[in-house]
């Protein structure tokens, strides 16, 4: 049981590695180096569009205010899903036009989303992670899913024109993961978009092997007895290999084309139960990635098969069954020493509601609390929100707690230097000036092309402090031309400061700062 001392939160540290107890702060840390992002998902129309069928500048109003709201709450990076069920948001070889775009599957919405996405995240200095559905066909059929519901789908989708592809589980049509061809078709139509786009970042979720029905083998027999029995003495360990070459091959593929794109996978949050193995997490999840997805996060990990791994830990602090800190704890551990960014899942949908029978997430401070506890960890590389509509509708005030506390102060993205280490020149701060409207900044560039954008630190008084301090970074600007204006409209008109300006790369690594510049009165 969790004990309060001295009005912070104390938990046990559940690490074998470790004894230690870990303190909530009473009072909100910041880290200068942060992910925080939130998942927009497409299928259903979850997220956006909102409705199939919208017109064009409908649509693009509806993206421009999520990235908007998102922004001004501290986010820095989006996920958004581009292929929700082997479809696209883009113009591909690989997939048919989404029906959550039109309406109508193969339909053409008259733009080209994905182009517009990324450029729409990128002026707002943010990054784009493309996230992908390897596998699924389609939602649910409202019946046990046949082969013969592929008459359904348009002539020329890709699962119509190869129905030995195609496996039919509960209401759904998956693609086959143990066959070859559908490995390839997967990582080619990631490679289309890596190439022909400037995302930031691929990324995938937890459905890989589809989540198991109580009495449902998932019908795979004939691909195992093909393609895997003569070096797998078991179903089960075939799956995991599978499902591992995917993720290697994927890595390996993008990397070939464009080595700065990251990739990253967000699986459900427990690998495994302790109580099957006993480096496993202290929890009784129902199914696991390990045994049940066939999902191997651990291999992906140690085979530096990811650059991030963003664990779904959606319990509450505490829960029986699945101890969100404890969770933490594990997944900490995981990682720790290995080339690979740990963002946690952030459950906001489950804000002020009633989950695993328990009223937790009435608790207006648990996921503040999550995301204090989170920052006591060195492993800690960020945070992703599910997802942009629940922070929309703002549960318990946890958008408000975001934008006004947890993530009041900006935060760049984490670097990769496994991908690379190289910073940019410092830039030049060649003119401050004070303005009716706020402070100007000039900024000029030693290496444009080097330079993604800009972090602008502002110090009280007429010396500059540490650009390592979170609390002096005031906000981040991308670099669209040689010589950058920059406009502080949050200083006070009568204050005296001095500003220092870094240049950072596309993978996040920072120059030195500028020569400090003090303002200069009109």
């Amino acid at each position: 049981m969790a004990a309060i001392i001295g009005g912070s939160l104390l938990l046990p540290s559940h690490s074998a590695a470790s004894t230690e107890s870990r303190l909530i702060p009473e009072n909100t840390v910041h880290l200068k180096e942060e992910l925080r992002a939130a998942w927009m998902a497409s299928v259903l129309n979850i997220d956006w569009p909102s409705k199939p069928g919208l017109p064009i500048e409908t649509q693009k109003e509806e993206f421009i205010r999520y990235l908007d709201e998102q922004k001004a709450m501290g986010m820095n990076a989006v996920v958004m899903q581009i292929k929700p069920t082997a479809d696209a948001f883009y113009p591909s070889e690989y997939g048919l036009w989404s029906e959550y775009l039109t309406g109508v599957q193969g339909k053409d919405p008259g733009y080209n989303p994905l182009s517009f996405m990324v450029e729409e995240a990128h002026k707002r200095n943010m990054e784009f992670h493309a996230w992908f559905n390897p596998y699924r066909i389609t939602m649910s059929l409202g019946k046990p899913a046949e082969l013969s519901d592929l008459g359904k789908l348009n002539k020329d989708h890709p699962a119509r024109k190869n129905p030995e592809w195609v496996i039919p589980y509960g209401q759904q049509l998956y693609f086959d993961p143990g066959h070859p061809e559908v490995q390839q078709f997967v990582i080619d139509g990631i490679v289309e978009v890596v190439k022909q786009y400037d995302i930031d970042a691929v990324h995938m979720d937890d459905y890989f092997y589809p989540y198991k029905i109580a009495g449902v083998p998932f019908p795979d027999q004939a691909s195992y007895q093909k393609y895997g029995m003569s070096q797998f003495s078991n179903v089960e360990d075939w799956r995991r290999n599978n499902v591992n070459n995917l993720v290697k091959d994927i890595n390996q593929a993008i990397k070939t084309e464009k080595p700065y794109v990251k990739f990253g996978i967000s699986p459900f949050g427990v690998w495994r139960n302790k109580s099957v193995d006993p480096t496993g997490s202290d929890t009784q999840a129902g199914q696991t990635n390990y045994d049940d997805l066939y999902a191997d996060t651990r291999t992906w990990i140690n085979n530096g098969y990811i650059d991030y791994i963003a664990p779904q830990l959606y319990w509450n602090i505490g829960l029986p069954v699945a101890d969100y800190a404890k969770l933490l704890d594990w997944w900490t551990q995981e990682v720790k020493g290995k080339n690979v960014h740990l963002y946690i899942g952030q459950a906001t949908y489950k804000i002020n509601t009633v989950s695993n029978g328990v009223q937790n997430w009435f608790n207006p401070e648990e996921m503040p609390n999550q995301i204090k506890l989170n920052r006591t960890y060195n492993e800690f590389d960020g945070s992703m929100h599910f997802s942009g509509k629940d922070l929309r509708k703002n549960p318990l005030g946890i958008t408000d707690r975001l934008t006004a506390d947890l993530y009041k102060n900006p935060a760049l993205v984490p670097p990769m230097t496994w991908i690379d280490n190289m910073a940019p020149l410092a830039p030049k701060v060649s003119q401050a000036e004070q303005h009716a409207d706020g402070i100007k900044l000039k900024i000029e560039s030693h290496n444009h092309t080097d330079t993604s954008y800009y972090a602008i630190y502002r110090f009280e008084g007429k010396k500059r402090g540490s650009i390592e301090d979170a609390n002096n970074l005031i906000a981040t600007v991308r670099n669209e031309n040689r010589n950058q204006v920059f406009m502080d409209k949050t200083a006070e008109k009568e204050g005296t400061y001095t500003y220092a300006v870094t240049a950072l790369d596309r993978t996040h690594n920072e120059s030195k700062p500028s020569r400090p510049i003090h303002v200069k009165e009109k």
